[in-house]
């Protein structure tokens, strides 16, 4: 599944991304990172067995264009991207709001555009979105994130169906709470967080059960599936 396979991690530059990359080149990968900081790229891929650097802007139309042409066939692509910032309905910050749809939902939708065709034309292929426990319900203090997360979630569930007969397999892993500068804005207590290298464990072991859908980590993340069938007053009253 790794081994001497083309694996291009989008969100590679830092946190979650940067452990799964890390992980990937332990098995065995060929690694392609992307992310918008060169430097952060540049000094991840001389730190592993096999990794090159393609800064790419997800926001970007053009940069996506360059870089999937730079990158090649690839025969799997983990969407790690993440904007956050800790906002209220009774505080919108409509930029912000915006910036972190368009990172975190609308750059997949973009990347994934040029990717996913490809994959169908060769018949093979693995695509994994990492959504968010925050993307399952409606949660306070996070308009823009969760919502964004949400499409996400439910981007893979579409091209799941889409997708089946074709060779293409479609994941999606669904994490917590990951210590990282955008976890490092709450001032909230944080259940069960994770560092990135434990949540890259996750990803990785999830990827190779071929489950569609993992969430972690556990008993927390129980809380968001049995908090699908509450009240929505009730499940938010919890929060």
């Amino acid at each position: 599944m790794f081994e001497r396979r083309n694996w291009w991690i989008v969100g590679a530059s830092e946190g979650l991304g940067a452990a799964v990359a890390q992980n990937l080149d332990a098995a065995g990968a060929r690694l392609i990172l992307s992310a918008r900081s060169r430097d952060k790229l540049d000094a991840l891929a001389g730190s592993l067995r096999d990794a090159r650097a393609l800064p790419m802007d997800v926001t970007d139309a053009a940069s996506v264009r360059t870089a999937v042409a730079e990158a090649g066939e690839v025969d799997g692509l983990i969407f790690s991207v993440g904007a956050y910032d800790p906002m209220t309905a009774t505080d919108w910050d409509a930029e912000a709001s915006v910036a972190m749809g368009e990172v975190n939902f609308i750059g997949a939708l973009r990347l994934l555009g040029h990717v996913t065709p490809r994959m169908v034309d060769r018949g093979q292929g693995r695509i994994v979105l990492i959504g968010s426990l925050a993307g399952f319900a409606g949660l306070p203090g996070s308009i823009g994130y969760a919502a964004s997360k949400a499409g996400l979630m439910h981007l893979a569930e579409d091209m799941r169906v889409d997708l089946k007969g074709t060779g293409v397999t479609v994941q999606r892993a669904n994490p917590g709470f990951i210590r990282s500068r955008l976890t490092d804005k709450n001032d909230f207590n944080m259940p069960q967080i994770m560092e990135p290298d434990r949540a890259a464990e996750h990803v990785v072991r999830a990827i190779r059960s071929g489950r569609f859908s993992t969430s972690f980590p556990r008993p927390f993340s129980w809380l968001f599936s049995v908090g699908g069938s509450l009240p929505t007053s009730l499940f938010q009253r919890i929060f």
